[in-house]
Formats: C-alpha cells, sequence, structure tokens
C-alpha cells in the first residue's frame, strides 16, 4: 500500500492537525516511521516531546502515557552542547489503525525559544465496512471519554 510522509516544524505549546478523514471512511493508516530532531541541530541545547494523538488535544504538555488509548506515537528528542555528542532519541509508536484526522503536539520542556521538526511516515491500507465502522467507533468513544 502507498506511504504518505508528513512533516513540520512545531514550537513549544503547539499542536498541528494532519487531515486524513475521507467522506466514506474507507482509508485508514497506520504509522510506520516518526522521526523528530531539533531545528538546529548544530548548536542548540534542545529538549523536546513529540506526540501524535488520535483526538484533539485541549493541552500540550510533556508527559508520556502509554494508558492513555488515544496516544498512537511518542518521540523525545534531547541535545546538550556541553557534553559532545550528547543526543538522545526515543520514538515509540503504536500498531493502531486509524482513519480520522491525527494531532500531533510538541513541548519543549524547560528550553525555551526551541523548535523542533517532525517526520511521520503512514501506511495507506483499505478498510472493510468492518473495520471502517471499528475505526470510527473507536474514535467516538474516544472523543466522548475525554
Amino acid at each position: 500500500m502507498p506511504i504518505k510522509s508528513f512533516r513540520g516544524l512545531m514550537l513549544d505549546g503547539t499542536q498541528d492537525t494532519i487531515s486524513l478523514h475521507t467522506n466514506t471512511g474507507t482509508t485508514g493508516y497506520r504509522i510506520i516511521k516518526m522521526q523528530i530532531i531539533g531545528e538546529d541541530p548544530g548548536n542548540t541545547n534542545v529538549e523536546a516531546t513529540i506526540k501524535v494523538y488520535s483526538i484533539l488535544q485541549t493541552a500540550v504538555d510533556g508527559k508520556i502515557d502509554f494508558s492513555d488509548n488515544t496516544l498512537l506515537a511518542a518521540g523525545h528528542h534531547a541535545k546538550s552542547t556541553s557534553v559532545s555528542g550528547a543526543i538522545t532519541d526515543i520514538v515509540v509508536f503504536d500498531n493502531m489503525t486509524f482513519n480520522q484526522d491525527i494531532y500531533v503536539t510538541c513541548d519543549t520542556g524547560s528550553t525555551t525559544g526551541v523548535k523542533c521538526n517532525y517526520h511521520i511516515e503512514l501506511e495507506q491500507v483499505s478498510l472493510d465496512l468492518n473495520e471502517n465502522t471499528m475505526a470510527t467507533l473507536k474514535d467516538i468513544r474516544n472523543i466522548a471519554s475525554q
């Protein structure tokens, strides 16, 4: 199936929307790759947490809670210019299939004025009527529980 790529540069406390919804809901997606990197990898002390959700978030923070069933992926990037070559990247993503918009959040913790890039690759899959209904109902249930 086709691979779709999305990327962006985010400020602290911001949220991007990746528009994926269709009128029929028969197209689903799965995250197959996610990468994050600071805006200026050569010179800046950076700490950033990028998270991908299946529903719009009312607040943006850097806390990662894998018991949250709306969390599709999370990544943390840290780089220190005071320690030569000290770069930490951790990215974890779920194998869940979704057919609605997804939302990317950015929190830079204690570092201010820093921007962080993300790159997400989604595998496009065809959903039959049952899979379409399950994915849509899961999104509705998640929205209702928030």
